[in-house]
């Protein structure tokens, strides 16, 4: 029973902490918004085992695709291997 009530008490005190943490993030530099906000994303798709990708990571691919470096059968074969297609 006194573990429960730690648990709980723990569970409490992080949301505060978060929730806190989160107002002043809105006052931190934009650099650092957006390294918290890819720590984030990061570990949601660890623990999701689904990685979102970003409007910037999608326009990459998009140009990667459209790039005549690599012959589009190669780069088929490659995001076709990571998942990507």
């Amino acid at each position: 029973m006194a573990l429960r009530g730690l648990w709980r008490y723990k569970s409490a005190m992080t949301a505060k902490v978060l929730t806190e943490v989160l107002q002043r993030v809105e006052t931190w530099p934009q650099e650092d918004q957006e390294a918290l906000a890819e720590y984030a994303r990061e570990i949601e798709a660890r623990r999701t085992g689904l990685y979102r990708l970003t409007d910037d990571e999608r326009a990459a691919i998009k140009k990667a695709r459209e790039s005549k470096l690599i012959p589009d059968e190669e780069m088929g074969a490659y995001w076709k291997r990571h998942g990507v297609t």
